[in-house]
């Protein structure tokens, strides 16, 4: 195996995004910031990987036009994912270690704000017997909310607890929608919105874009922001239908993180749109008190679909480019109710 490291991340979140920006006018000041981090050019960039939705942006192809923010020249080699970007990541680490490329840029972008979210994501339901039905995104998770409660598993207190220190964590992310210092007292204040979820305990609405540089040893050493190595990186699934899954646990999770050889970590970027489910995932990962849970406020402050998972690795490299961490993991999940799963182990080395 190749030795792979992130050595670049830009992001933009925010509530909306002022006005209609076209996805390459979102791209090229990201593109730009990771040039000026690196200290490279697109034309060390052997290869391009984007994530995005069609259903999202509400027209067909939607990823062909983000290319043109790569621009014309030099010509590049690119592909293109269905699914958040921390699933172009992974497709780039592959085609790194396949010989073919020494670098690559990932990128993802979503503006969620466009339509109904809740309704949009019915879509990615079982066609035949769920989407019939409409269930949205939000109903799904309190269901899985209350199973928790229900069997003992947590309370809302505990729930609570999630809020509370992800929005206080959050004040210091220039990024985030949702922030502040808030107590538990604040958080369990508030009027249900989708019993047992209060309006906190939900992942806000978000535009957003992000994009990220990995490269192999022997040319990672040459940018300018350092290196967070990717000591592991795998992905599971588990089956679409809700009743043929446990919703109280992630096998999916637990797996991947088996598979990744996650370690001992300091730090965890966790990507939980709902409080419970951090508690979920945190249990799948075998993950102490010990371990700092998404200092950056996590998907509970800003949640952009399509980059929120590529957010949380790209947060836990810049801990590590920063000495904040030795060792952390990125977590990314897709889907209804944690159905799929990516986790990213990342560590610090001389």
């Amino acid at each position: 195996m190749r030795d792979v490291a992130v050595v670049g991340f830009a992001q933009r979140q925010m509530k909306e995004f002022d006005g209609s920006p076209t996805c390459v006018e979102l791209l090229v000041p990201i593109f730009a910031d990771l040039f000026e981090q690196t200290g490279w050019t697109k034309d060390d960039i052997g290869f391009w990987c984007s994530g995005s939705s069609d259903y999202l942006a509400g027209r067909s192809f939607s990823f062909v036009s983000a290319v043109d923010g790569i621009g014309a020249l030099p010509p590049v080699m690119e592909s293109h994912v269905e699914m958040d970007a921390a699933w172009a990541l992974y497709e780039a680490w592959v085609k790194i270690q396949t010989g073919e490329v020494d670098s690559a840029l990932v990128y993802g972008f979503g503006k969620a704000s466009a339509g109904t979210l809740r309704r949009t994501m019915t879509m990615q339901l079982d066609p035949y017997t769920v989407t019939p039905l409409w269930p949205d995104t939000v109903s799904i998770a309190g269901l899985q909310a209350r199973l928790g409660l229900d069997r003992g598993l947590w309370d809302d207190q505990t729930m609570a607890q999630v809020v509370a220190r992800s929005m206080s964590d959050a004040e210091a992310n220039e990024w985030a929608i949702r922030k502040g210092a808030t107590s538990v007292e604040d958080v369990l204040g508030q009027p249900m919105y989708a019993d047992p979820l209060r309006r906190w305990d939900c992942a806000p609405v978000s535009d957003g874009a992000a994009a990220m540089v990995i490269a192999a040893a022997g040319t990672a050493e040459s940018t300018d922001t350092g290196a967070a190595w990717i000591t592991g990186f795998e992905h599971r699934i588990e089956p679409i239908a809700l009743n043929a899954r446990a919703l109280t646990v992630s096998t999916s999770t637990a797996t991947a993180g088996a598979a990744a050889q996650v370690g001992d970590v300091d730090l965890a970027e966790l990507h939980a749109p709902f409080s419970h489910q951090e508690l979920i995932v945190k249990e799948a990962l075998g993950l102490g008190d010990d371990v700092r849970v998404n200092p950056s406020g996590g998907a509970l402050t800003a949640n952009p679909m399509f980059t929120a998972g590529l957010n949380r690795i790209g947060e836990a490299a810049r801990r590590i480019w920063a000495g904040d961490s030795d060792r952390a993991l990125g977590h990314a999940t897709s889907g209804p109710a944690l159905q799929q799963n990516l986790v990213c182990s990342l560590e610090a080395r001389p």
